[in-house]
């Protein structure tokens, strides 16, 4: 029986993966971590030195990820990361946490199976198409950008080249902000619109022809549940960081 903390156990994304803890027999929900929620924990290190858990689960908030996640691998206990908000340096601090303390981590910007898929045919698009930018869709009330999923495909397509830009940043005629924000050498365009709940579209381009990459999140939590979960099973026994739900799947 693998016993996990929910942090964010309140929020749109944590009480459905709590819920399905909680129906999974094979999984104990140890505990809940939400200030809003007076049968909660409210902090992740208050939790962890409450009860006795195998994994951390954090859909917190951009402000508070990092120190949930230092927490539980401080105390030998895995994690798995669906909030945004870490940046690639940040997860170079918790790997080589993780790894002092013999746990795991996976983490991804997004835990449905189609938001995988979308890193998996952009790494490869990455390899035949030297240019490329990322759209990055969100509501008009979420605080951080780049979301969580365009930080990792742009940190994905860094493993692969930088690609090629025309005309030099340093040599734009206006404002250098009209060309987004350069996040793992790629140029990433951060909407915050209503009606949008999370869209990640990478472009490639090629002489003549473009290809166009889509995820579309719907408004419903239930996408994210079962790539959660295999998370969560797949943590016990790694040790180090592991990016990406695409890195779990055959």
């Amino acid at each position: 029986m693998i016993r996990v903390v929910v942090a964010g156990s309140t929020g749109w994304t944590g009480r459905a993966v709590a819920d399905a803890v909680e129906a999974a027999p094979d999984l104990e929900l140890a505990a809940g971590v939400a200030r809003s929620d007076p049968a909660a924990f409210s902090s992740v290190a208050e939790a962890l030195d409450a009860v006795s858990a195998d994994v951390l689960v954090d859909f917190t908030h951009a402000s508070a990820v990092k120190q949930n996640v230092l927490a539980a691998l401080e105390r030998g206990v895995g994690v798995v990361v669906g909030s945004s908000g870490m940046s690639a340096a940040d997860y170079d601090d918790a790997d080589r946490l993780a790894r002092e303390n013999g746990v795991g981590i996976v983490a991804a910007g997004n835990f449905s199976l189609t938001a995988a898929l979308l890193l998996r045919f952009a790494t490869e698009a990455a390899r035949q198409l030297g240019s490329w930018e990322v759209i990055d869709y969100a509501s008009a009330g979420k605080t951080d950008a780049p979301s969580g999923t365009a930080r990792e495909l742009a940190e994905r397509l860094d493993a692969v080249r930088a690609p090629a830009i025309g005309v030099p940043l340093e040599e734009v005629h206006g404002p250098r902000e009209a060309r987004g924000a350069t996040v793992a050498g790629t140029q990433v365009h951060s909407l915050r619109l209503p009606s949008f709940t999370v869209s990640t579209e990478v472009v490639f381009a090629g002489q003549g022809e473009r290809l166009s990459i889509r995820h579309d999140a719907g408004e419903s939590a239930a996408p994210y549940v079962a790539g959660t979960l295999l998370a969560v099973r797949a943590v016990v026994g790694r040790v180090g960081l592991t990016r990406g739900l695409d890195q779990l799947l055959g």
